[in-house]
């Protein structure tokens, strides 16, 4: 409160109590407290008063194309000024990304039919359905349901679960992840380890190559590493993608998933045994196997032109300012669900994502505060960019790959910032896809001078190393480290940290349980994080080295040809 009004107040006061006056003082005019006075290091104030404010229900889930967004990316662009950052993208901060705004009619249902019987499923609980066409409305007529295992076609793995027929018009059934994880057969794929084979992604996209035209993919639990609250949230209400002249891709009419129990009585419906069906997809030679069931679909959905915003912002490097390091984290979330929410979330329709990712925003800005400070400056430029749309299947990711502010070339290195750990410092730290790069050359002894150990995700079978915007980068052969975090917590040990990591997944992921905590929240361990993913920037951006994807990695090819693209050229 300024000086003159606590004068002010206290010469009435003190007039009043002199006179005896009866009459109170008017109250006086309420003062808005001062703004955050941020410093120039990495500290766990000023991340938890980002994230608190990221995560406020005044941005109301930062759902890309809503007022929401607005609130987000202006907060996340006057903190790059308030840091020093320049504009990233020419002289915006900004980097418009086109997109679908699709949302499916909630009463949609699917009606199968087996023989001269008739079963109806319904939207949210038995299944989540939606389309990717851009259509205001699609209509599938007695579609052909055939189950299709896992629905790969892998020829290095000699492997195509859709051999040998014509798929067009008919609706594929399949389950989620790898071929091997559910007989925990560890000579198929990659054992546990999940492939992109795996992921939901990869499956809708390889039905559409085969010309399908919808595609189900049976939930468990264990496969699909969440449970079905966060399909049914993550499915409901608005859905995005890029328009068709970014993504050439062939699409599917219709996508989604059936629930376990769902799946359960379609199988029993065509005589066959769910988990019968389970160890039968998993043996080499599996065959297609027609559910007897064809699929009726009137799926209206409303549509809209839309764009959302990537927030890009730069510290231009001292000597090679034309090469850069890039740090990134997605700001978006889930919005707000209006008429959705459940008992279990006490009513509350905001999905506030404060760890997923927040955390990880506000980790970027203490970064990029800590970087300009330094001395000496980077020698390399430091892109800091906020990319939309990850929640929506890292689109505003992709676009940036699609149209990089730096040539891909140029780029020597991607750090991902991505949810981070909130449960106090830990012996070890987790690095997402462990074994991918020589940027954990350059982690390992930043770490060790911490005292802590790098390993791979304890949950490999998730697959969270295709679920983060430096995917995008790591396909076009750019070095992406995604790490943060550790399961041997200093308090509570391996069985704490998994505890910790257990009930986020089980009660906030993907919920409007993922709020700030100030009472639980332990930030010590983030701070430490972020130390070590600033030190790896620090060291790539003051050197001239360019690391590369290890031998056997499947992204080094990429990285070869663009890195022999450059020497032809006469970099």
């Amino acid at each position: 409160m300024p000086r003159k009004i606590l004068l002010c107040l206290a010469a009435g006061a003190a007039l009043a109590a002199c006179k005896q006056e009866a009459v109170s003082p008017p109250a006086p005019v309420p003062v808005p407290p001062p703004a955050h006075a941020f410093s120039s290091d990495i500290n766990a104030v000023d991340f938890a008063e980002l994230v608190k404010t990221l995560a406020s229900d005044a941005f109301e889930g930062r759902a890309p194309g809503s007022q929401g967004e607005t609130l987000t990316v202006e907060y996340i662009r006057d903190q790059m000024q308030r840091i020093g950052l320049q504009p990233g993208n020419g002289d915006s901060w900004f980097q418009d990304v086109p997109m679908t705004e699709t949302i499916a009619d909630p009463s949609t249902v699917l009606t199968l039919r087996h023989g001269d019987a008739s079963r109806t499923l319904g939207f949210g609980g038995d299944m989540v359905i939606g389309t990717r066409t851009g259509q205001p409305e699609v209509k599938i007529e007695a579609s052909e349901m055939v189950f299709v295992g896992y629905g790969v076609d892998a020829p290095e793995q000699d492997w195509n679960d859709y051999a040998g027929q014509d798929w067009k018009g008919k609706t594929v059934v399949m389950f989620v992840n790898d071929p091997g994880f559910h007989v925990d057969d560890a000579r198929l794929f990659e054992g546990k380890r999940m492939t992109y084979y795996g992921r939901w992604t990869y499956k809708f996209e390889e039905a559409a190559r085969k010309g399908a035209a919808a595609a189900l993919i049976v939930h468990d639990t264990a496969g699909a590493a969440y449970d079905w609250d966060v399909v049914r949230n993550s499915w409901g209400g608005a859905q995005y993608d890029l328009p068709a002249a970014e993504d050439k891709e062939p699409r599917l009419q219709a996508q989604g998933w059936l629930s376990a129990d769902a799946a359960r009585q379609v199988f029993a419906d065509a005589g066959l045994d769910l988990e019968k069906a389970y160890r039968d997809a998993n043996k080499r030679g599996f065959k297609p196997v027609p559910l007897r069931t064809t699929l009726s679909l009137d799926l209206k959905s409303s549509i809209a032109a839309k764009k959302s915003r990537n927030v890009v912002g730069v510290l231009p490097g001292g000597q090679r300012a034309d090469e850069a390091v890039l740090y990134m984290a997605h700001w978006d979330h889930l919005g707000r669900h209006e008429g959705q929410a459940s008992d279990k979330d006490g009513g509350d329709s905001i999905y506030n994502g404060a760890v997923d990712n927040a955390t990880g925003v506000a980790g970027i800005l203490e970064i990029a505060d800590a970087m300009t400070h330094q001395q000496p400056a980077p020698q390399r430029s430091v892109v800091f960019l906020a990319v939309t749309l990850e929640e929506s299947g890292l689109l505003g990711s992709q676009y940036y790959v699609n149209h990089p502010t730096f040539p891909l070339d140029k780029i020597a290195g991607v750090i991902n910032i991505d949810a981070m750990s909130v449960n106090g410092r830990a012996r070890d730290m987790t690095v997402t896809g462990y074994g991918s790069s020589e940027l954990e050359d350059i982690l390992k002894p930043l770490a060790a001078a911490q005292k802590r150990t790098l390993h791979a995700e304890s949950s490999v079978q998730s697959g969270f190393y295709f679920r983060s915007d430096h995917f995008n980068f790591a396909k076009a052969g750019v070095p992406a480290l995604y790490a943060g975090g550790g399961q041997d917590l200093l308090e509570g040990g391996i069985e704490a940290g998994r505890k910790a990591a257990q009930a986020y997944g089980r009660d906030r992921y993907h919920s409007p349980r993922d709020e700030y905590d100030p009472a639980t929240w332990k930030l010590d361990g983030a701070m430490e994080d972020l130390a070590l993913l600033y030190g790896v920037g620090k060291e790539l951006a003051g050197g001239d080295s360019w690391p590369n994807w290890y031998e056997g990695n499947p992204f080094k090819a990429n990285r070869d040809r663009m890195m022999e693209g450059r020497a032809a050229g006469g970099d």
